[in-house]
């Protein structure tokens, strides 16, 4: 393996979730086997639950996988699918803590996360609101986003994992913010000058005053400061139309305004392959974009479609941000 490769550490998630299964059948494909140095970080005990379901061994994987035993739970237990338990939320979370701290202390360029289940997380004690919250915390953060990114489009939020009556409560400097960061995500993607739509927050982005005054008093400024510093953006724009317009082409990302309204389209347009990526924070970090499935988990009918989505886009950032501070240097 070349040295020189990304390296990118991958969570499995909750013990008693598909993550194992995704991330196993997810690295049978050579391609991406091969793009870089990819770092499971689990237990062995779960690893050897997902072996024996997909039967797929970590060692036929080629010498660019290897496996990083986080200690969570006993290796001599059977892990038990589709079960919630305090032990196995705690070791999911464990998991997240340890690669990102490798992502912070440049052991890892990026990393990927299986899903891990919150009620689970919730009943170990922690409070644990999501990924890209927790993420966020461990780097210091506090200004962090959460962007979709699919093959036809990609949404920003300007607000998630709170209340609809809370989002409402617009802020400008919030919006100006998540249009900026989710530029610089475009940017990291391959899109040199990225188009960008946001959203209104009413129907019909405000219907001039008819349908309430956010959009012209907070949205549309924010807007047009940003197109000030040299982003192309437009708005704001009718929520109800644009998501059909960009997905034919007309936009690189959207910005919406709270979490359904930027999730549901994005995922009826593309669930497979949208990925969940945190903005904001200092490491790169992408997410399948679906729950821990504990119906089906261990019972090797999970695909892994969007594990390799999750996995292909950290690959694609990293390199992106790598060959970015080799031009720096260069500069400097």
């Amino acid at each position: 393996m070349d040295k020189a490769l990304p390296r990118i550490a991958v969570t499995l998630g909750d013990p008693a979730g598909v993550g194992v299964e995704v991330t196993l059948k997810a690295l049978q494909d050579v391609a991406l086997q091969q793009a870089a140095r990819w770092l499971i970080l689990g237990d062995a005990a779960t690893l050897r639950a997902g072996e024996r379901v997909t039967a797929i061994s970590l060692g036929d994987l080629g010498p660019g996988v290897s496996f990083i035993d986080c200690g969570q739970l006993d290796n001599a237990a059977e892990v038990e699918f589709g079960a919630l338990r305090a032990e196995y939320g705690k070791a999911a979370a464990a998991y997240v803590h340890d690669a990102t701290l490798m992502c912070l202390n440049g052991e890892a360029d990026a990393m990927v996360t299986a899903p891990l289940n919150k009620e689970a997380v919730a009943l170990s004690g922690m409070h644990f609101t999501g990924h890209t919250e927790y993420i966020a915390e461990l780097c210091g953060a506090t200004d962090s986003r959460m962007l979709l990114a699919g093959r036809k489009l990609s949404v920003v939020h300007v607000s998630t994992h709170t209340s609809l009556r809370n989002a409402c409560n617009l802020d400008r400097d919030r919006i100006i913010r998540t249009i900026e960061l989710g530029n610089d995500a475009m940017k990291l993607l391959g899109h040199a000058r990225p188009r960008i739509a946001v959203c209104g927050l009413n129907p019909h982005a405000g219907e001039h005053g008819l349908f309430g005054s956010e959009d012209a008093d907070i949205i549309a400024p924010a807007v047009e400061a940003c197109r000030a510093m040299g982003i192309q953006c437009e708005g704001p724009v009718a929520p109800d139309t644009i998501f059909f317009r960009a997905a034919n082409g007309s936009h690189d990302l959207i910005v919406a305004m709270y979490h359904d309204q930027g999730h549901i389209p994005m995922k009826l347009l593309d669930f497979e392959a949208t990925v969940n990526t945190s903005l904001g924070i200092p490491i790169i970090r992408t997410s399948v974009d679906h729950g821990t499935a504990f119906d089906i988990a261990g019972k090797n009918i999970a695909g892994e479609a969007n594990m390799q989505a999750a996995m292909r886009m950290a690959l694609t950032m990293a390199e992106h941000r790598i060959a970015r501070s080799a031009q720096d240097t260069v500069s400097a």
